[in-house]
């Protein structure tokens, strides 16, 4: 997977909200089904990833991106670039815990 698009529009020290989830949405909206399969450790393994090549600070984006009760909304992004139907993208919270521990690492 190619992170640039991430690590490229969400830089700090700032790390401006909009950009950034912006940034997040177009990076993951794509792989909704796959992130919010509870069965795999897609999610893990991406927010491992993002922290691993972005450096960002521990909980950046489990505090700052949420849009409602279910995570980053990406039907924007489906409507206008075929993303699946599944049109949410759930930070689970398990995940986001192992996130935020796994940054102070």
């Amino acid at each position: 997977m190619d992170y640039t698009i991430l690590t490229t529009q969400c830089k700090g020290p700032l790390y401006p909200k909009d950009q950034c989830c912006n940034a997040l949405k177009l990076f993951a909206c794509p792989y909704t089904n796959e992130i919010n399969d509870a069965s795999t450790n897609c999610a893990q393994t991406m927010f491992s990833y993002i922290n691993l090549y972005g450096k960002y600070p521990a909980g950046l984006f489990a505090n700052t991106f949420k849009e409602g009760n279910h995570g980053l909304d990406c039907e924007a992004r489906r409507k206008n670039n075929a993303v699946p139907a599944n049109n949410h993208f759930f930070l689970l919270p398990l995940v986001l815990e192992i996130f935020t521990i796994a940054s102070f690492l």
